[in-house]
């Protein structure tokens, strides 16, 4: 059983924002931002690549709620998925990350970058 699915089970605490019958909004333990929510299915998908359009209109409106639960829907902030190896996956359960609480920078550097210029 993955991390993400031993918080849905209640295995593991974690500081909740918002939830429903089918996700859970909760506040990363390493934040990378002023405010930084781990947005999670409560079923276990393992990647972006692997979920179905009904979750994500479901998985659309939830965030909605939590960003404006968080204040952030009129100030702005930043949703991020990553997927797969290459794209930064480390924990094989679908999660966005929300960043926001002030201007976020963009710091993005490809491990290639210089190499490849």
């Amino acid at each position: 059983m993955c991390i993400l699915c031993k918080i849905v089970g209640g295995e593991i605490p974690s500081n909740t924002v918002h939830e429903n019958e089918h996700f859970l909004a909760f506040h990363d333990i390493y934040p990378k931002a002023p405010i930084h929510i781990l947005i999670i299915p409560k079923v276990h998908i393992s990647c972006f690549q692997e979920v179905t359009p009904d979750i994500m209109v479901g998985l659309t409106s939830f965030i909605q709620e939590v960003t404006a639960k968080m204040g952030l829907d009129e100030s702005g902030y930043r949703l991020i998925t990553n997927n797969g190896k290459d794209g930064g996956q480390e924990i094989y359960h679908l999660h966005f990350h929300l960043l926001g609480g002030g201007k976020l920078k963009w710091d993005y550097q490809h491990e290639d970058t210089h190499k490849n210029m």
